[in-house]
């Protein structure tokens, strides 16, 4: 897998691409058009950043690129990219349950508070590269 050098990308598929972990200083992509919705994306090395609609979607500290991300009805699913382990905050629904599996192997399930965000961590350092889902339990 490659960095996205375009910072974000639709996919034919309907998912979305965006960030990129090799960039030393900060840059941005804003109103990108994609199924019918504005995405904004900020990335850099130390971090990365997707809104969509002006409301928070992704971040990762330090930056990653993710690619195949797609928001689904009872969670996310996409496959992320970095040098090093990366803490992952996705936005969700508020208030809920959700089953979440790295590299296809579940890690137990975790609850959003009122402002619908669920974090967790992946090791990428040594993978380079793995799958992530959440879905709603």
């Amino acid at each position: 897998m490659a960095v996205v050098e375009e910072l974000i990308r639709s996919e034919a598929d309907g998912a979305v691409s965006f960030g990129n972990h090799k960039l030393e200083k900060k840059a941005k992509a804003d109103d990108f058009e994609h199924a019918g919705d504005l995405l904004k994306v900020k990335t850099f090395r130390e971090m990365t950043k997707l809104e969509k609609n002006g409301m928070f979607l992704y971040e990762s500290v330090p930056g990653t690129s993710v690619t195949g991300f797609r928001e689904r009805e009872d969670g996310v699913e996409f496959t992320v990219e970095g040098d090093e382990d990366a803490q992952i905050t996705v936005g969700l629904a508020e208030d809920r349950e959700y089953r979440v599996f790295v590299d296809g192997k579940s890690i137990g399930t975790m609850k959003t508070g009122l402002g619908g965000k669920l974090s967790l961590s992946v090791e990428l350092e040594a993978a380079g590269e793995v799958s992530v889902k959440v879905e709603q339990a």
